[in-house]
């Protein structure tokens, strides 16, 4: 019999699994999952979503270490997903039934579960999550663009560049603090972090005016949670 491996988006815990995610759980045999440090609250999030639905085992993987300021970025993550593919398969191999992985917001965005899993070799099943900026826009009351314009989603690391070549209305992910807003004092900014979590903050205004509510919103929502996902949207002052 053909094994089906699936890729599961979850939200942010249990409260964001949909019918869809909860069924897919429901036909698997274990749920895999990388574990990044010795403590790592997320892998405790995603064992929360196992014991809501369905209690299936738990299988733990230490996520193979990469360099986090490489001076080739893409040829460092390439060997981290290759890693990681050698671990997902080690554990596939060594167990009977369907595996799935469970996959923070949606897999679709920023997100290379789905990069890995292919090189498997098993068919795959994906089911949508809620993602960071449908959490962001709902939380904030707003809609990502302006009426008949686009949004552009990038990047903490990107945006610099992205404004330089025009972009004036960015939903930024894979932030690591606010260094990313140098320059850009005058740009309104609608943020979360953690959204959906016990640790949950809003920050919303000029980004000038607001910069030091951002950095101590932050350091609450680590305080709460142990760890601090944000996602912004950044929109440019009218022309």
């Amino acid at each position: 019999m053909t094994r089906t491996l699936r890729v599961v988006g979850f939200g942010m815990g249990p409260q964001h699994v949909t019918p869809e995610a909860a069924a897919a759980l429901a036909a698997s045999s274990y749920v895999v999952a990388f574990r990044k440090s010795d403590e790592d609250p997320l892998v405790d999030v995603r064992a929360a979503v196992c014991r809501a639905y369905g209690d299936l085992p738990f299988v733990v993987v230490r996520d193979p270490e990469r360099d986090r300021d490489p001076a080739d970025y893409a040829g460092a993550v390439h060997d981290w997903h290759a890693a990681r593919v050698a671990a997902l398969r080690d554990v596939v191999a060594s167990r009977a039934g369907d595996p799935a992985i469970l996959v923070w917001g949606d897999p679709s965005l920023y997100d290379s579960t789905l990069r890995l899993t292919a090189a498997l070799g098993l068919p795959v099943e994906v089911v949508p999550g809620i993602g960071a900026p449908s959490l962001l826009a709902a939380r904030h009351g707003i809609v990502l663009h302006e009426v008949g314009q686009p949004v552009h989603v990038t990047t903490a690391r990107r945006l610099a560049d992205d404004v330089a070549a025009g972009q004036r209305n960015c939903v930024v992910m894979l932030t690591s603090g606010v260094d990313h807003l140098d320059g850009l004092d005058d740009w309104s900014i609608w943020w979360g972090a953690n959204l959906g979590a016990p640790g949950e903050r809003l920050v919303a205004g000029r980004v000038g005016s607001v910069r030091s509510s951002l950095v101590a919103a932050r350091d609450a929502a680590r305080a709460v949670d142990g760890w601090v996902m944000d996602v912004c949207l950044l929109r440019g002052p009218a022309a």
